[in-house]
């Protein structure tokens, strides 16, 4: 393999490493505060998808509106998600919250079905993110720079807010102990509701950014993605910010760079992915920089 379509595919590993990594960060923080596999997440991406999707289509929106108009209404999304789902069950067995989540994620699939439709739908692409630039033997779409550049910005926003803030102390308060934390005076609910609603808009701006880079809208996208992003929360260390984006990053480059190198496995490369999740369970059940954590009662 020459130098450029080592480059090359370095960079679309990138970009879909940084993907992966966005929607980690909306497992990884649900978990971290409510021990929760909020499998619905993967939905919630498609919905960030479709509502950039309507709104040039259909309300004639500029772009740039669209995108912040989809990120703001699927953040509402996710919190009345968690207001319908999940608060009801906040003292119930943990298994009731967890047959919630994939009630959920069912519900939204179908919802996506009866209101969008199952015809699979062509996002409009801005002519500057797909114009070809050529850097010596190296043919780079302006989008394969933007995704990595602007994941990064909205993962450093998110540590900033949880390290710096004080609705991120509560963050870090919750997820050591809910009950102490309402002792303390913490907002839980509402800290909770933020929770989902900044996992939520992350995981809208990673649905809208793979729409532009694939192209092709429908109900169930998310799916596959969404698990994706779950085993990279998990090999990264499900708990921790920063382990979902090493994950993600990753798990992005492998399955990249297996389809490069390994072109007759490149039917195989979901599998991967899988095989990825039950090494780590075995032997590193923690992930890279998780931390073991007493469940909560």
């Amino acid at each position: 393999m020459s130098l450029a379509m080592f480059v090359q595919h370095l960079l679309n590993g990138l970009t879909l490493g940084s993907l992966y990594a966005l929607i980690a960060i909306g497992y990884t923080m649900v978990y971290g505060i409510l021990r929760l596999i909020n499998f619905a997440h993967g939905e919630i991406f498609m919905l960030g998808a479709y509502f950039v999707f309507w709104g040039v289509t259909l309300f004639r929106l500029p772009w740039f509106i669209a995108v912040i108009g989809a990120i703001v209404v699927t953040s509402f999304a996710g919190i009345i998600v968690d207001r319908v789902a999940y608060k009801p069950l906040r003292n119930a067995p943990r298994i009731s919250a967890l047959i919630s989540a994939i009630g959920v994620s069912f519900f939204l699939q179908n919802f996506a079905i009866v209101v969008f439709s199952a015809i699979p739908r062509e996002v409009q692409r801005p002519a500057w993110l797909v114009k070809v630039i050529i850097v010596g033997k190296v043919r780079i779409l302006p989008l394969t720079l933007v995704v990595p550049a602007l994941s990064f910005v909205l993962m450093m926003g998110l540590l900033y807010v949880v390290y710096k803030t004080k609705p991120g102390l509560g963050m870090r308060a919750i997820s050591r102990d809910i009950e102490t934390s309402r002792l303390m005076g913490v907002p839980v609910n509402r800290i909770i509701a933020l929770t989902f609603g900044m996992g939520s808009a992350l995981a809208a701006a990673s649905g809208i950014m793979w729409a532009l880079r694939y192209p092709q809208l429908q109900p169930v996208m998310g799916v596959i993605p969404g698990f994706k992003a779950f085993i990279a929360a998990v090999f990264g260390g499900i708990g921790s910010i920063q382990g979902a984006v090493i994950g993600g990053l990753i798990l992005g480059l492998m399955e990249i760079m297996i389809v490069a190198f390994m072109p007759s496995l490149a039917g195989f490369r979901d599998a991967f992915a899988f095989i990825l999740l039950i090494i780590i369970l075995l032997i590193m059940p923690t992930g890279l920089m998780g931390e073991k954590l007493e469940d909560k009662v």
